[in-house]
Parts: C-alpha cells; sequence; structure tokens
C-alpha cells in the first residue's frame, strides 16, 4: 500500500481542490493542476489519508502539512515542541533527528528519546542511518509511539554525519540505497514515509542528477513527500552553520520538480524566515513550507502567525503571560524525570527566543542566568526572573507578523531548468 504523506483535511463536502486552490490560490494554475490530478480520496475518521491503486477512503485528524517546524539538532527536542504546540496548533513539527542505532541501542530507554505528549500531534519522526537492519529494527521500537510521519535524513551535512557517520545528505549519491531504506521503513509502519534532502551534494549538482535521485527513490519505494532544502551541500572545508548560508538558493530546481513530477509533493526549506515569505512559497505552488531557524529563534512572531495566516483559523488571542503559565506546569512535571535531566536550564532554553526584540529581553536573560544557579522548580524560576518583562508585553497578544522579502522568489518560475530528460528511464534493481 502506498502511503500519501500527512496531506489531510476535516471533512467537507467541499471539493479538496477548492480548499487547498482558495487558502493558497496559486499563481502557476497548471502546476496546482497538475499535482492535484491524481485522484485522492478523503473521509472523516481517525485516519491516514493514502494515495495509489489500492487506495482506501481515508483522511486524517490534523490541518495540512502546509507548514512545518524543521529538525534542528538540539534544538527540536520535547521542551521546544510543547513551547511551538502552545503558540501554535496547526504547525507539524519534528523530533530532532534521530540515529536508527541510537534507538536500536536505548531499547531500554526508550522514553527519554521517542516519548512525547499527545497535544504534540501532528508530529514527524525524523531518523538517520544507513545500515537496513538497525533501521527497521529502529522503527519498529517507535511504532507504539504513534508518530504521525517517518522521515529519513538525507540533508544533515555535519561532519559527523554525513563525514565519520556517512549517512544524512551523504546519501543523495546512493539513491538506491534510500529507496531500499524508505522501502524497509514503509514495510515496518503503518504511518507514512518522507525524505528531507538538499538539491545537491559538491559537484553532483546539476537538476538532472537531483531528479535521477528522486526518481529513483520514488520508483524505488512508497515515498510520495520529499522536503527539498532548496541549497546544496558542500561537504568540505565549510561547517553545518556555513552550509545553511553560502551555498545559493536555487528555488528554481524545487519548483521545477513540481513541473516534473506532479505525482508527488513537494515541501520547500531554506532561507524562508517569515510568514508572509512561506505564502509567497505556497502562493506559487508549494505543496508545503518548512522554517527551520527563524521559527526557532524568534517563536512568538512566527509560529504565532501560522494559525491565522497559513490556515486561516480564528486567532486564539493567547498572550506570553499564558504560554509561561502552561508550560511551567509542563516544565516542573518533568524536570528530572531521568536522574538528573532534564534540568532547569534544559527545560527553559526554549522559552530565552520567547521575548526576542521586545523591551526586556536583555535583563530577562541576565536574571536567567543568575536563576539557573539555585532555581530548582520552573516555577521558582519564573517567580525571579519574569519581573523584568513589563506586563504591557506579557499580556499582549501576537503583533502584526514581519514582513517578508518582496523578491525572494522573483523570477523564480522563468528560471527553471528545462524538463527532466530522463522521466521515463526504467529503474533497473542489482540483484
Amino acid at each position: 500500500m502506498m502511503k500519501f504523506a500527512g496531506c489531510s483535511v476535516t471533512a467537507s463536502s467541499t471539493p479538496v481542490q477548492s480548499v487547498i486552490q482558495n487558502s493558497h490560490p496559486r499563481l502557476s494554475s497548471s502546476i496546482l493542476q497538475k499535482n492535484l490530478s491524481k485522484p485522492i480520496s478523503w473521509s472523516s475518521g481517525n485516519q491516514i489519508l493514502r494515495q495509489g491503486p489500492e487506495a482506501e477512503m481515508v483522511a486524517g485528524r490534523y490541518s495540512p502539512p502546509w507548514f512545518s517546524v524543521a529538525p534542528m539538532m538540539e534544538c527540536t527536542d520535547n521542551h521546544y515542541r510543547t513551547l511551538a504546540r502552545l503558540i501554535s496548533k496547526h504547525a507539524w513539527l519534528y523530533t530532532e533527528m534521530l540515529a536508527a542505532e541510537t534507538i536500536v541501542y536505548q531499547k531500554d530507554n526508550l522514553d527519554r528519546f521517542l516519548a512525547f505528549s499527545p497535544d504534540q500531534h501532528p508530529i514527524v519522526l525524523q531518523i538517520g542511518g544507513n545500515n537496513l537492519d538497525n533501521i527497521a529494527k529502529a522503527i519498529e521500537l517507535a511504532n507504539p509511539y504513534g508518530y504521525d510521519e517517518i522521515n529519513l535524513n538525507c540533508g544533515c551535512p555535519s561532519p559527523k554525519v554525513a563525514g565519520h557517520g556517512c549517512f544524512g545528505v551523504r546519501l543523495m549519491l546512493d539513491p538506491k540505497f534510500v529507496g531500499e531504506a524508505m522501502s524497509v521503513i514503509a514495510a515496518k509502519t503503518d504511518a507514512p514515509v518522507s525524505v528531507k534532502c538538499r538539491i545537491g551534494v559538491d559537484d553532483h549538482d546539476s537538476y538532472n542528477e537531483l531528479c535521477d535521485f528522486i526518481y529513483k527513490v520514488s520508483s524505488l519505494s512508497p515515498t510520495k513527500h520529499f522536503v527539498i532544502h532548496s541549497r546544496k551541500a558542500l561537504l568540505n572545508g565549510i561547517s553545518p552553520a556555513e552550509n545553511r548560508t553560502i551555498p545559493p538558493l536555487k528555488y528554481e530546481y524545487f519548483y521545477a520538480l513540481m513541473r516534473d513530477f506532479p505525482d508527488l509533493r513537494f515541501t520547500i526549506n531554506g532561507g524562508i524566515n517569515t510568514v508572509d515569505e512561506a505564502n509567497a512559497a505556497l502562493r506559487l505552488g508549494a505543496h508545503g513550507v518548512m522554517m527551520g531557524r527563524a521559527a526557532y529563534q524568534n517563536p512568538w512572531r512566527t509560529l504565532g502567525h501560522v494559525d491565522t495566516a497559513i490556515y486561516g483559523a480564528p486567532s486564539s488571542g493567547i498572550t506570553r503571560r499564558q504560554v509561561l503559565e502552561q508550560y511551567q506546569v509542563y516544565g516542573d512535571s518533568v524536570l528530572g524525570r531521568y536522574g538528573n535531566k532534564p534540568n532547569i536550564r534544559d527545560v527553559v532554553k526554549p522559552l530565552l527566543h520567547l521575548f526576542y526584540t521586545d523591551p526586556g529581553n536583555g535583563p530577562w536573560k541576565r536574571k536567567a542566568d543568575a536563576a539557573f544557579m539555585h532555581c530548582k522548580t520552573i516555577k521558582s524560576f519564573f517567580e525571579e526572573t519574569i519581573v523584568a518583562i513589563p506586563d504591557y508585553v506579557l499580556d499582549a497578544p501576537v503583533a502584526e507578523p514581519p514582513s517578508g522579502r518582496e523578491d525572494l522568489f522573483a523570477n523564480t518560475l522563468s528560471l527553471m531548468p528545462p524538463p527532466y530528460e530522463d522521466r521515463e528511464q526504467k529503474v533497473v534493481l542489482e540483484a
């Protein structure tokens, strides 16, 4: 059975094409029509949306993944995801990348790595690895936790991952293995599966090479959803942080993929920093937008607008005082759950960006540094530090969203490369 990753809407008599087009009118109606041309079945109930020759009448519990928060090491942990869900009810959340070996070797301590609150749905587990047996075992161990999608990391350029670890973005050089890995993952789970990748690696950066990767992986496995970081990765000489800024963005590759693979779903990632820019990508035809550092470093002014500006939901009117009150309950409930972890600093870490650029932000962080030394509960931490933030900041709903760059996608469609030349090639499985 082929699993169509995550796209779901509340059952309605309105055609799904109308729902999507009304929410995000596309500049390129032809792209929209092509990507909606394959029959999709929808129904109510707590089921997963599926697509393919054996499609069943199914639909999901959650909004479509029009907006997601990227998996980020040492960032998108349980604590950040709890904060993110308090601010946005509809954004799709990703775990940090978990190596398959970690899951397998920690099978007696899985809650520490895989457990999450039911409130965090919809949530995607991202795994990494290059050993099919360990990948299979890891998925079996993760299944009871009920993730809404399983994503394979084929985009991380970190030396520990793509270098010594020989996975992450290095897997883009072996699409046959990725296809096999995705087939193994799909066979071990009922959740939809997806791949997150770059547009190329080092000198393997032509559009045709990217298409070869997408074509082979989607032909060899049930993978129908690809998250595309629209930069290539450079494996030698620059850091992971520099890999997020130095290689140029090529959004034209992303939109060309949508043109050349109308049966697949593509989420755009890289260089998108505001909700306005996310909506611009959606209007141009993207099925979904993934935002990383901006959603982590300025969660209030990014995630605070996702539900209204992306999903058209009414404003919740929630304030940061209310967010902190709810987060305190969570924080005090998890302190020391695994021996001396998590500690106060671990739990508070994602909150340090909650008042980004606001009055009181600097004094609050200085008070936080002092409070880390002696506070034993999140409640006492807030009592000691929150006085630095003015009441009018704490009690104000989210302000107007920051404006985006008007030229971010300028000329993108006109810059698209020629259509994929080898679209009809035969994929030969080696014995």
